[in-house]
């Protein structure tokens, strides 16, 4: 990751950094490799939110590996029906910034010590993160960055397993202290893989000292502390896109 980029583009519109999973796999506490990657609606709903605002998205993987969307995220049963299965399904197809990652190792980072060229991060969820963003080394340090620089910073569901790959300078966790939420136990086990997983995301925000906000199963819950903006659960998506427009410049 470059220190400086003086020469970083300038834009009409805000740029906005989506950092996802490259993982298609996440593997459980007895070595099998559960299918998995980004959450469909977790990228659609906000990617739809900041188009809709005039913004434009980029999107950065571990290597740039194009992402590829859990399986399961795509089904009726998941989206409340056909209808609207075939409607995310459709606009996954409409994000076409998701056919043309970059790598996270290289983003820049502008004098303020964020991410050149971008006036906002967001993290998709999907169990993909817990796999590898988790210990992203590159994605830990832009994380730390981006929070220091002020930049509007969105995570939701899962994604904040990242924020465990973001190391202070001065030893711990950059996030400590902070004020987040993110899947909870609760809707872990309500999913069934709470006793086949390696470890819990609430547990461990909670042991690197972050102050984890716990909301109904479920229900859209948005935690803002500062410029962090995270989301519970795939109903937070949206509302975690519309909280991160407010605090555009």
């Amino acid at each position: 990751m470059t220190e400086q980029a003086p020469d970083a583009p300038e834009y009409d519109m805000s740029q906005i950094l989506f950092v996802m999973t490259g993982a298609g796999h996440w593997t459980l506490a007895d070595g099998t490799q559960h299918p998995t990657g980004f959450w469909a609606d977790e990228a659609l709903a906000p990617y739809e939110v900041f188009k809709a605002a005039g913004h434009q998205v980029s999107v950065a993987t571990p290597g740039g590996v194009i992402p590829a969307a859990d399986q399961a995220s795509l089904t009726a049963d998941a989206n409340g029906g056909q209808e609207n299965a075939d409607r995310i399904a459709a606009g996954l197809e409409s994000f076409t910034e998701l056919r043309e990652p970059f790598g996270i190792e290289d983003v820049r980072l502008d004098a303020s010590g964020g991410p050149a060229g971008f006036e906002a991060v967001f993290y998709p969820g999907g169990h993909g993160p817990m796999e590898d963003l988790a210990e992203d080394t590159d994605s830990g340090t832009l994380l730390v960055r981006t929070l220091a620089s002020g930049k509007p910073l969105g995570l939701v569901c899962h994604a904040p397993a990242a924020l465990l790959a973001a190391h202070a300078q001065e030893g711990g966790n950059a996030f400590t202290g902070y004020r987040l939420t993110g899947f909870t136990n609760a809707e872990e086990r309500q999913a069934g893989l709470a006793d086949k997983a390696k470890w819990l995301l609430q547990d461990r925000l909670v042991e690197v000292g972050t102050d984890f906000q716990e909301g109904e199963p479920w229900a859209p819950h948005v935690v803002v502390d500062r410029n962090l903006v995270t989301g519970q659960n795939p109903a937070s998506a949206g509302p975690v896109a519309e909280q991160l427009l407010k605090q555009l410049p």
